[in-house]
């Protein structure tokens, strides 16, 4: 094949759009864990193969043509000290208390800025700027040891009084941290010297650890949401709003310093598009596949490695409980059997991803498999609309403009149309969804998708965006965290999250699939989407 002429690389079975404009945005304050630098990273070709649809041939013949079009090219950045990175999740802004969404965690935390602890791969808490911590016998008061000799990037020196300063400005009034709620159990925060900080609490909390994982460390004083100061291994180069956001490794990094010099994050709004840029050679790697057609184009490919790691990634359709008419169970309950997720995953991710019946994945120790309580069954949702009195239901649905939420809208749409449910579709930006939705809670129903390991316990905060108010799962909630023993904490939580299943507070659809493409010459990456965090300090690139 010749080069040279326009090569079209705009294809999907949805859409053919692939401007790389407008962030995509998770709820805010869901942050994740870092995949540890020294993870191991399976060298595997995903084991869930999709089956060959028309448009799976069509998007093959698409990337076939991109591949020839990267042989001629020479592939993404020719330095082998930069990695090039495709994301659907630009950052809403660079601050993890104003709502900068999936992104900023994705592109930021364990990277440029760090915590007291952080989660590992495998969901265990670690320390990272606390080396150790001590708790009195009441429980009442934690006493932080924080590391020596770590700096800012700015050259400053971090001590207790920049831990004071980062833990108040999340408990701030104006703060927008989905982590606050957890945290308001903190009385006080000192710095007793420039490495001790002593926290104390209104009652015993066993998450306070795992919990502080999610609080970036910053400078005493420092607030912005387009500059960044951390402790982490990079520094921020350039955000060019709509297209990409550069890091460069700094000096003076208290660590192992990273095994790359640069990292740039490239932003699409089409996953298709994303995927195309990997074939061409545009980019060296994607963080979490979302176009499935593409996946049989890369599994086989030696150019490539696909793998399939941990996901806690679910797919929701969240109605405002506070409101008619989803402050009634039953027609929450009517909604959530109409839906069927067995075929609505299926015709995203084939045979990828897993059905779900709660907001708990299996990585979650108080997990259990509850699919079975709002079974599909279009029959048992017909005849709950009509105990509720709620034939000929119409509502609106808020979805989120970016994949798949458009398509997981028309398949909802097209299923409860079958009960004698209308629904009509109201395409939003991540941006109208955040003020709309989060922090207006002016919705209906909407459509979201939510990252984080844990996160049942937000069923227990009644002015949470969906506000489910039910006294007994605040209740339950409240008890978990202020357990004794983690026995205890787990048994409170599956007893609240069987209440939150049976009164269907929220239709969960499915779990993602957690699918990471690069080019068989990059290595050192994680691919466990625990919180959607994809740490960079282990990539490398020969």
């Amino acid at each position: 094949m010749e080069c040279g002429g326009e090569l079209s690389r705009c294809f999907t079975r949805r859409k053919a759009a692939c401007v790389k404009i407008g962030p995509a945005v998770d709820s805010p304050g869901i942050h994740g864990p870092p995949a540890r630098p020294d993870t191991k990273v399976p060298r595997m070709t995903a084991h869930k193969p999709l089956a060959l649809t028309a448009a799976t041939v069509a998007a093959a013949m698409a990337l076939a043509a991109a591949m020839a079009l990267a042989a001629c090219s020479g592939g993404a950045s020719t330095d082998p000290n930069t990695i090039e990175i495709g994301s659907l999740y630009e950052p809403v802004n660079l601050s993890n208390i104003a709502g900068g969404g999936q992104g900023v965690t994705e592109a930021l935390n364990g990277n440029v800025y760090e915590g007291l602890f952080s989660l590992a791969d495998d969901g265990t808490i670690q320390p990272q700027l606390a080396t150790s911590y001590d708790v009195s016998e009441d429980g009442l008061t934690y006493t932080f040891h924080l590391r020596d000799g770590v700096t800012f990037s700015d050259g400053s020196s971090f001590d207790a009084a920049d831990a004071v300063h980062s833990i108040n400005r999340v408990l701030a009034e104006d703060s927008q941290s989905a982590r606050k709620s957890q945290l308001a159990v903190i009385n006080s925060v000192e710095a007793t010297d420039p490495q001790t900080l002593t926290v104390t609490l209104s009652q015993r909390s066993i998450s306070l650890p795992y919990n502080l994982s999610y609080l970036w460390m910053v400078p005493e004083g420092f607030d912005s949401q387009t500059e960044t100061d951390g402790t982490g291994p990079y520094t921020l180069d350039a955000w060019t709003k709509g297209s990409t956001l550069a890091l460069k490794a700094r000096d003076g990094y208290w660590g192992d310093a990273p095994k790359n010099d640069a990292v740039t994050f490239h932003y699409y709004t089409d996953a298709t598009a994303m995927t195309n840029a990997l074939s061409a050679g545009d980019i060296d790697i994607i963080t979490s596949l979302q176009s499935p057609d593409a996946l049989a184009t890369f599994q086989g490919n030696s150019d490539f490695v696909v793998s399939e790691g941990t996901s806690t990634t679910k797919e929701l359709l969240a109605f405002n409980d506070a409101q008619a008419p989803f402050n009634d169970a039953r027609v929450r309950q009517a909604i959530y059997s109409a839906i069927d997720r067995e075929k609505l995953l299926e015709s995203i991710w084939g045979d990828a991803g897993q059905v779900i019946g709660s907001m708990v994945p299996p990585s979650d120790p108080w997990y259990e498999d509850l699919t079975s309580v709002n079974p599909y069954d279009p029959e048992r949702s017909k005849s709950l609309l009509a105990e509720a009195g709620a034939e000929g239901l119409s509502f609106t649905l808020d979805t989120p403009s970016y994949d798949p939420h458009p398509t997981v809208a028309e398949f909802v749409k097209s299923e409860l149309a079958k009960v004698g449910v209308t629904v009509t579709i109201n395409t939003i930006t991540a941006d109208e969804w955040y003020s709309k939705v989060y922090k207006e809670h002016d919705f209906q129903a909407t459509l979201q998708e939510h990252v984080n390991t844990r996160d049942v316990v937000w069923y227990g905060n009644p002015t949470f965006y969906w506000g489910y108010n039910n006294e007994a799962v605040t209740a339950l909630v409240d008890e978990a965290e202020q357990a004794s023993t983690e026995d205890e904490q787990t048994e409170k939580l599956r007893a609240a999250n069987e209440q939150i299943a049976a009164d269907a507070a929220s239709a969960w659809l499915y779990l993602y699939p957690q699918i990471v493409v690069a080019r068989s010459n990059v290595s050192g990456y994680g691919v466990n989407g625990l919180n959607s965090q994809f740490v960079l300090s282990g990539i490398s690139k020969n």
